[in-house]
């Protein structure tokens, strides 16, 4: 598929570039974490938040909200699934990678989604960007053979366990604390997820 660039016009919809804040600290960190074959997402990381700029993350990215500094590392160059939070994820690049994105208002009243719709965007190393809550996003793809390393800051909380709930329709796709999941059926996603991914399993190759 077309890879764009984060600093395209194409991009506003989905999120936007934060210059000038300072993660040095948090880079270094993030030599420290795993880079497997498959994928590892770990929400909070006691190195990352051991930082001095995580503080600066907190104050300044969330506006003094509590927040979580994990990471998403790995090899990819699949979509398998789409997610969506109530608020924004900043992302932090420490190699290059790619972010296959959408839009939560193009989800169908069954929640499910074309796949088509999906944009991709280049992240250079070193990047920080925020991507909307209504944006539409899943696991990086590498560009380099020797994988992919992905910052991921989020309200504290997210992506951790929770109760099932049966209040509204969308619950269905709550997988986890402020986490509403859609998968495809070829993205091998654990039992109970969602499977409502229509159309190509998008690939960057």
């Amino acid at each position: 598929m077309k890879i764009q660039k984060v600093t395209d016009r194409a991009f506003a919809p989905y999120g936007r570039m934060i210059g000038g804040f300072p993660c040095g600290d948090i880079l270094e960190a993030m030599k420290k974490t795993p880079v497997p074959d498959g994928v590892v997402y770990t929400p909070s990381d006691e190195g990352l938040e051991a930082c001095k700029n995580a503080e600066a993350a907190a104050q300044s990215l969330y506006g003094g909200m509590p927040i979580q500094l994990g990471y998403c590392n790995g090899h990819n160059k699949k979509l398998n699934a789409v997610e969506y939070h109530r608020d924004s994820e900043i992302n932090i690049a420490a190699t290059d990678l790619v972010l296959i994105l959408g839009k939560q208002q193009d989800i169908e009243e069954d929640f499910t989604y074309d796949t088509a719709k999906m944009e991709a965007f280049l992240v250079p190393a070193g990047t920080v960007i925020e991507v909307y809550a209504t944006t539409l996003h899943y696991a990086p793809c590498h560009v380099d053979e020797s994988g992919f390393q992905c910052v991921v800051i989020l309200p504290k909380g997210t992506n951790t366990d929770i109760e099932a709930s049966k209040t509204i329709a969308e619950d269905r796709l709550l997988f986890a604390r402020n986490k509403w999941l859609i998968g495809h059926e070829e993205g091998g996603l654990p039992e109970g997820a969602f499977i409502g991914l229509k159309g190509e399993n998008l690939s960057i190759d």
